[in-house]
């Protein structure tokens, strides 16, 4: 029984949809004094078996991430991480992938500078070792990107509040490079919890992503719910983007970028339970729709299904195992997914 209740806990814990600018968090309620240092990261290991003609399958990592972060002074904190595998960002070798600087005397005005997420949706805010699915949803990977970029935020309140809020200025660009134009995006989030089990949220981004180009600007809005009602969960997110884009951008996690049109959107839902068993099964529908301007356009428009089961050895050890069901609606393709996942976070 005890056991079972620990367990439970450590669920709670995830499905509260751990939120930060990275992938570890400070506990809000940790009142250790400075100086103190943390090590953390998690690994990845991952199988994928496409049901193309011929078939396609691969051993790779997703994330392999390694990081520092501590308190240097009372309202100082620092945050650093690289990410070492070698299908994540493009670039084929480790890299500096978070790296910010907090003053954080305030709850309701924390500032940090440096590199970290853009602080826009539920799925990109949930950090990468706490996703209940293996991959984030289309919107997430082709709408929100760059993912994480250097620039200066301000935020407050944590998960002991009901109204959380993020700004940020941002180059716009992402990492490994300086921007590309003279303009910055600007982007933001709030949420409220209405009710103990019921959190709604909204994001906006509104920025210039074009090499070289201060006039072709870029506009997102976001929308987002999730209910925790005891064991059950259900989550939901809609992002609408207009405007310019940069063809070059990677695209969120190591997907690929994607073709646009003028208008584009997609949404999600996706549903979970905590069973006593340490397992976690999960149903997860999807559509994204690259180009609102036309229709009935071949490789335009997607809807994918995920079925999966989520089993915790304990609380450093999860298998994730998915099967993504890809339905194109005009000209039908073999490219449905099966994907497994072993995970240990330290």
């Amino acid at each position: 029984m005890k056991n079972i209740i620990l367990f439970l806990l450590f669920i709670a814990a995830f499905t509260s949809q751990v939120q930060a600018q990275g992938c570890d968090v400070d506990d809000p309620n940790d009142t250790i004094p400075a100086p103190k240092v943390k090590i953390f990261g998690y690994i990845q290991p991952e199988y994928n078996y496409t049901l193309s003609d011929p078939a396609e399958s691969t051993f790779k990592f997703r994330r392999a991430r390694i990081g520092v972060r501590g308190r240097a002074f009372e309202d100082w904190s620092y945050y650093f991480m690289i990410e070492a595998s070698p299908f994540i960002g493009g670039v084929g070798s480790a890299y500096l992938m978070d790296a910010f600087v907090t003053w954080d005397k305030y709850n309701w005005a924390r500032i940090s500078a440096g590199s970290f997420k853009q602080p826009f949706g539920l799925e990109v805010a949930t950090a990468c070792n706490a996703l209940i699915t293996i991959d984030r949803a289309i919107i997430s990977d082709q709408l929100v990107v760059p993912q994480r970029d250097y620039g200066v935020s301000v935020f407050g309140g944590n998960i002991n509040t009901r109204f959380t809020y993020a700004f940020a200025i941002m180059n716009g660009h992402g990492l490994n490079e300086v921007d590309n134009n003279n303009k910055k995006d600007v982007i933001g989030r709030a949420t409220y919890k209405l009710f103990d089990f019921m959190q709604i949220g909204a994001s906006f981004r509104y920025g210039y992503p074009k090499l070289n180009d201060n006039e072709s600007s870029r506009t997102t809005y976001g929308g987002e719910v999730l209910f925790n009602i005891n064991n059950l969960h259900i989550q939901g997110e809609y992002i609408y983007d207009e405007g310019a884009f940069d063809p070059g951008a990677e695209a969120g996690c190591g997907s690929e970028p994607l073709a646009l049109g003028e208008k584009r959107a997609g949404a999600y839902g996706m549903i979970w339970y905590d069973t006593k068993w340490n397992l976690q099964p999960v149903f997860k529908y999807e559509y994204f729709d690259q180009d609102l301007d036309y229709k009935d356009v071949p490789y335009r428009y997607s809807e994918r299904m995920t079925v999966g089961l989520n089993y915790f050895f304990n609380k450093n050890v999860r298998l994730q195992v998915n099967y993504q069901a890809n339905i194109e609606t005009v000209i039908n393709e073999d490219n449905d997914k099966f994907l497994a996942q072993i995970q240990v976070v330290w």
